[in-house]
């Protein structure tokens, strides 16, 4: 065996011959740290032939093949079935992250505990808690029940030994992957390195024996899955569990699915029993709201194929300072940025001497082009100190030429807004751009201000 030195990152694994203040791969500093590897060396004459290697593992016919495709089955959670296709798949490998305390041990809990009752086998293994700490969680959840196990531990050895036994589990739940570590590889708990081979290890072993694995995957402080990026092209889907931690409603999104459509929604209410599905998401975030208040305008979102209406807000105050202050919650700031710019070119508003202020009401975050119609109407409301009709929604993509673009899954907003009785009803189709959304909110436009 041949010992060579090599240069590891800690934040992404880039591999380097020599010492460098600044990582390469990810532009981190310092994170450069020598490790020892053992390199075998090539035995003379022990070359297999192309024709042998060839002959292991050839291409196939697709059509010829009569391998049936695995049968979901149920995870307790009816509105989680339709989330992730048709449920869990055997041999399947999910991922779950969100931030600390956002409550992705108690809804793995319940789908483990669910599952137990059903007559299914399903593990939870913890590394982050004793065994006393889950049991009291499960009497806390009602769940307590003779075929729901829970292991303690920080060792990979042990889940796989869980794994490997006469009968394997059909659901196994890792929570988390960050804080398993194997003794066959060097480095702390959460490293780079253990993170890739905990994570190929227990990948592997589950699509063997047909188990269902759900990894539970930490964050950076910037909203990234922790570890390399590596983890997430392994699993087959990734799911993220967001919400503000001071409401009580949680998020999860599906941002990757190889068994089922992928950006889809699912929203949970936090109570003392546990995450409970929200079964009309669409009225959700409107709750106790007073239509006759300036500055707030509804607009019909999208994620996936789920439509909701969401009321984003908006306040336009004289500011003291000598550059005006702009803020932007639970929406990119770049994007008011743009439309604060397009709204003084067209409109000929005079907001260099205003404060804005925009969000998203309920603590919502979004990413639909569609907000942009919603937060000028919002704008133009407390601009003018005057409520928008009582039934308004509207959606649109705004172009930097003032013009009302269409945005993706038109037909699902428009059916909504039917459905829930909006009216008047503002979308590309009825209005061309800033200037005529204006006029139809609030007739001719004051120029100048309010």
């Amino acid at each position: 065996m041949k010992t060579k030195r090599v240069y590891v990152c800690s934040e992404c694994g880039a591999r380097s011959h020599q010492w460098q203040g600044q990582c390469a791969g990810c532009g981190a500093w310092n994170t450069m740290a020598e490790r020892a590897e053992a390199k075998p060396a090539a035995a003379p004459g022990r070359r297999a032939p192309a024709e042998t290697l060839l002959a292991e593992n050839r291409p196939a016919p697709l059509a010829e093949l009569r391998q049936g495709r695995a049968v979901a089955y149920s995870s307790g959670l009816e509105a989680l079935d339709e989330v992730l296709g048709k449920g869990f798949v055997p041999g399947g490998v999910v991922l779950l992250a969100g931030e600390p305390g956002i409550g992705k041990s108690t809804l793995l809990l319940q789908l483990v505990g669910n599952l137990a009752r059903t007559g299914r086998s399903a593990v939870y293994v913890s590394a982050e808690e004793s065994l006393g700490q889950i049991r009291g969680r499960a009497e806390r959840l009602d769940l307590l029940s003779p075929d729901l196990l829970a292991m303690a531990t920080t060792r990979a050895e042990d889940a796989l030994a869980a794994l490997a036994q006469g009968q394997a589990p059909d659901l196994m739940v890792v929570d988390s992957v960050q804080t398993l570590s194997s003794e066959a590889v060097e480095g702390l708990p959460g490293s780079v390195s253990q993170v890739r081979a905990v994570a190929t290890a227990l990948v592997e072993q589950a699509k063997r024996c047909g188990t269902t694995l759900v990894l539970v995957g930490h964050v950076t402080k910037d909203g990234q899955i922790a570890g390399p990026k590596l983890l997430e092209h392994m699993v087959d889907t990734v799911l993220s569990l967001e919400g503000d931690r001071q409401h009580l409603f949680r998020m999860l999104r599906v941002m990757k699915n190889r068994f089922g459509p992928a950006h889809e929604i699912l929203l949970f209410h936090m109570t003392g029993a546990g995450m409970e599905v929200v079964d009309d998401p669409s009225t959700f975030f409107l709750q106790d709201r007073d239509p006759g208040l300036s500055g707030a305008a509804l607009c019909m979102a999208v994620s996936g194929q789920r439509p909701f209406a969401v009321e984003v807000q908006a306040l336009v105050t004289k500011t003291f300072l000598a550059i005006p202050r702009r803020t932007a919650l639970g929406f990119d700031a770049n994007r008011l940025h743009l439309l604060l710019a397009v709204m003084e070119k067209k409109l000929r508003l005079n907001l260099g001497g205003v404060d804005i202020y925009a969000k998203i009401g309920g603590g919502m975050k979004l990413a639909d082009p569609a907000l942009d119609a919603a937060i000028v109407a919002a704008v133009l409301s407390s601009f003018y100190d005057r409520a928008l009709p009582e039934g308004a929604v509207t959606w649109g993509e705004i172009d930097l030429n003032g013009q009302i673009r269409p945005v993706a899954s038109h037909d699902i907003r428009l059916k909504q807004a039917a459905r829930l009785g909006h009216a008047p009803v503002l979308h590309p189709g009825e209005v061309k751009n800033i200037a005529v959304l204006q006029t139809r909110l609030f007739g001719r436009g004051k120029e100048g201000g309010g």
